[in-house]
Order: structure tokens, then sequence, then C-alpha cells
């Protein structure tokens, strides 16, 4: 087994909004491993997005601790958790966040240029497919090509983590499927470990691990040891 990316210990986290306290994570104890594709199901609420938004930084945990491989995130300050974000992790979310006044290629180089290694914006493009359109604007992509774009900027920068939330909830089944096939080429070719929140119960197939959430805890973890294609999976 391949060394963890992520781990956390009693991970919790309660929004006070006042009246009442909501538990979005209730004590989640996990570890997330080096090129490994992971899914993660449950129903709204669960706090699989709680949980992708403090492994990536963008919100602080309650209590209980977050590691990145030897760096503690629990505790950083927000100056700390830019610089973590910037090197090392990357976001595709439902909805793609392009820049309409730039073309595909452009909106890649908004990640590249502030990337310590970054790839060409064309090898990234090229690597979800998307090589004949790189001088295309937003409005001139299909929803599934805009997505592919988004992954692209996500991956230009060579993140460790690419962490997706919902990235085929916006598609239909065709464009979904193709969606999936980048994020597998990513996963595969450059071994970025890749974690993928769905509602859609199929996609756990092509998972090499599945975690499932209830009431902001890990109710069951399941292994795929024959694993299915993108192209396979039944919407």
């Amino acid at each position: 087994m391949a060394p963890p990316v992520f781990r956390t210990e009693s991970l919790t986290k309660i929004y006070d909004t006042g009246k009442v306290k909501v538990h979005a994570l209730a004590g989640v104890d996990l570890e997330l491993y080096e090129g490994e594709l992971t899914v993660l199901l449950g129903p709204s609420g669960s706090g699989k997005s709680t949980l992708l938004n403090i492994l990536g930084g963008l919100d602080g945990a309650t209590s209980g601790r977050v590691w990145f491989r030897d760096l503690e995130l629990t505790g950083m300050g927000d100056r700390q958790l830019t610089a973590y974000r910037r090197d090392h992790v990357g976001f595709v979310f439902q909805f793609y966040n392009l820049v309409a006044s730039l073309t595909a290629r452009e909106n890649v180089q908004l990640v590249t240029d502030v990337s310590k290694h970054p790839m060409r914006p064309a090898e990234a493009l090229a690597l979800v497919g998307l090589e004949p359109r790189l001088d295309h604007f937003p409005a001139e992509l299909s929803g599934g090509e805009q997505q592919r774009v988004a992954i692209a900027r996500a991956i230009a920068k060579r993140p460790e983590v690419l962490l997706c939330d919902e990235p085929t909830g916006a598609l239909d089944s065709k464009t979904g499927v193709q969606v999936l096939e980048a994020l597998q080429t990513v996963n595969e070719q450059l071994g970025t470990a890749t974690v993928v929140i769905t509602h859609n119960a199929m996609i756990r197939k092509m998972a090499h691990r599945v975690l499932r959430f209830q009431d902001g805890r890990i109710s069951s973890v399941e292994t795929n040891d024959t694993r299915l294609a993108p192209s396979e999976i039944e919407w």
C-alpha cells in the first residue's frame, strides 16, 4: 500500500447558527492514499463536502486533527493554508468557474502563471482530450468540454491531490462519461490521489475504494477488486 496522502483523527466540524448547532462531521478517522481514486457517497448533509473542504484547506475543523503527508493542517493560519492550496491541491467543482472572456488555454494559464512547476497549458488540455479546442472560448464549448477545461486547470500545477465535488452533477450521461474518463486518465498517468464526491452511486464502480457517509460519519468502506471503465458505467 502506498503511503497515505491524507490522514484524519476524530475530525469534527460543528456549524453554530446561533439557534442550532449542526454536526457536519462527527469524528471521522480515515486515510487516503497516493495514486488512489476514492469515491465519497452519501445523502446531502452527510458531511462529504465538509470533509473535502477541510482536506483542501478551504475550511477548518472544530476539533480533531488532519495531516497532508507529514504536514499537519490543523491550526494553520490563512497564509499557510493559501500556500498549501497553491502548491499541493487541485479543485474541481460542479460548476466550471471559467472566465468567459478567456480561451481554454488562457483559463488554464491562470493557474500555471502562479505555480512552481506547472505543465504547459496545452499539455494539460491534451491530457483531458481537448488539444483541438485550445483557443475556443467557454461559450464555444459543450458542458463536458468546459468541465474538462476545469480539470486541466486544476491539474496543470501538478497537484498531489485532486478534490472533485460533484464533477458530473450538471452533465448528461454521455458528457459525464467523458469527464470521468478525464479524471481516470489524470489518476492513472500522473498518480494523482483523486477524491470524487457524487450522488450517482454507479460511479463507485470505477473507484479503488468507496467511502459511504451518513450523519457526519463514515458508515462503510468498500474496495473494488475489479473496477469498471467509465464507459461501462450505467447511469
